[in-house]
């Protein structure tokens, strides 16, 4: 996906672009690619964005560490202010104070919207906190209860070695 340049949108049939994508986002490790639908209109003040996209990515359970596949879906729209000075004032201080007011996504009038980069932080939004397969899972055992064995994981290590020194 191109960057649009948010001028060229004003020249845009009803001030709007919309256009079909699949294709893989280089941030984002997924097993198919990125589907889906976006539209970006220029509304004079602001642009609105709203896509509809799905792809699959494998995440590994917190509590088994086991891998698995969880299909991610966005189905969203967002306001991103038009500013003149939007990234001018934070060009020339490293300490810079910022009120609640500016907590808002802003970007240049005569800038570029970057399609690829919204919809990577989008996807990202929705994938789950709480990373859980949804079999019936245990954390990995250990061939034999013999302390000097290791588990199949190293990670469980240190919890190995301490259910030992207490049992």
């Amino acid at each position: 996906m191109d960057a649009i340049y948010i001028p060229h949108l004003l020249k845009a049939p009803q001030r709007s672009l919309e256009f079909q994508f699949e294709e893989f986002l280089p941030e984002l490790e997924t097993l198919t690619p990125v589907r889906g639908r976006l539209k970006v209109t220029h509304k004079t003040t602001y642009i609105e964005v709203t896509a509809q996209a799905e792809t699959i990515v494998t995440l590994t359970c917190h509590r088994c560490l086991k891998q698995y596949n969880h299909r991610l879906k966005v189905e969203t729209s967002e306001m991103i202010w038009l500013d003149a000075s939007a990234h001018q004032a934070h060009l020339n201080s490293l300490d810079v104070e910022i009120s609640v007011e500016d907590l808002v996504e802003t970007l240049s009038p005569q800038g570029d919207f970057d399609p690829a980069d919204w919809l990577y932080q989008q996807l990202c939004l929705q994938t789950p906190l709480r990373q859980l397969c949804e079999g019936p899972c245990e954390p990995p055992q250990s061939s034999t209860n013999t302390p000097s064995d290791s588990p199949l994981d190293s990670r469980w290590a240190a919890l190995e070695a301490l259910k030992h020194q207490l049992g």
